[in-house]
């Protein structure tokens, strides 16, 4: 199956939009980062970029920790996210060559034999960290191997342009709809494909139930069911920045693509959960805390 294209073009009047964005995406990521730190006294003392969301979930996650420290964990993702803005910008026109001394796999051997087998591989991700570097700097360090499935923007101007951001490593996007079908149709060939399940899955999704972070928390079961059938191995993806601009990311085998998985049974989502607690208790600011996790109720 051929990669998706962006389905709409957009107006004619956005050009010089997109001229810009690509003009400040070849800027050094050093002079970005300073465009970064403007962006963050912007968020954090200026619109205050949904503050209410963003303590709330922090305050329920972290019960112990004192207003002060949710304040001040608050700030620090701001921080993050800032550094995170200017990153996923300069993916429009990073070499391979840097993008790949930047993001590092601490492990690949544990995937690597499984690409040469033909196998169909699942990675499961998360908004830490960040996230959008994790499949490119995929796709540069095993070429023609990485796959992810993404949601189509609305807006077909940023649709473009995050469709041209995200594949110019050579990774394939597969639209959430075409999964399954994707999946079947490249069996057999040696992929990975990358999915973000640390979203709120909704009633018709579905979802697995657990506590996560102090508080009832629903998971996608895409991975449970699919895994089994294709007889595919699922992998934790865990991304931590060890600097500015450099992360490490570290794989951890969640499922072997053997064991039979009872129905109603959801061990790759629980162990999925308890290793992305571990890595939000142990970086919290580098956590996506804007966004409404925790929106649907059991």
């Amino acid at each position: 199956m051929p990669p998706s294209t962006p389905a709409k073009p957009y107006p004619w009047y956005l050009r010089p939009v997109n001229w810009l964005l690509i003009g400040l995406s070849r800027l050094p990521l050093p002079v970005l980062y300073f465009f970064a730190d403007g962006i963050y006294l912007l968020l954090a003392y200026g619109i205050r970029y949904r503050w209410r969301v963003i303590t709330e979930n922090i305050r329920n996650s972290f019960p112990e920790k004192t207003e002060a420290e949710v304040a001040a964990t608050g700030r620090a993702f701001y921080r993050h996210f800032a550094q995170v803005i200017v990153e996923i910008l300069k993916l429009r026109t990073i070499s391979a060559a840097e993008l790949g001394r930047r993001v590092r796999f601490t492990n690949p051997e544990l995937i690597e034999p499984l690409f040469a087998a033909g196998r169909t591989v699942l990675t499961l991700g998360s908004h830490a960290g960040n996230w959008e570097w994790i499949l490119s700097g995929a796709a540069v360090r095993f070429p023609g191997r990485a796959d992810g499935v993404y949601k189509p923007l609305s807006s077909p101007f940023f649709e473009s342009f995050m469709y041209e951001l995200r594949t110019r490593s050579g990774a394939v996007l597969v639209p959430m709809r075409n999964t399954l079908r994707y999946l079947l149709s490249t069996r057999g060939e040696g992929r990975s494909l990358s999915l973000l399940t640390d979203q709120a899955a909704g009633p018709r999704d579905s979802p697995y139930w657990t506590t996560f972070l102090h508080q009832d928390t629903s998971f996608y079961t895409s991975a449970d069911r699919l895994a089994p059938q294709l007889q595919a191995p699922v992998f934790y993806v865990s991304i931590q920045r060890v600097r500015r601009g450099y992360y490490n990311i570290t794989i951890t085998l969640l499922y072997d693509g053997y064991a039979p998985i009872e129905k109603g049974s959801y061990p790759i989502a629980e162990a999925f959960a308890r290793l992305l607690e571990r890595d939000i208790q142990a970086a919290p600011a580098q956590y996506l805390w804007s966004h409404r996790r925790w929106k649907h109720k059991r």
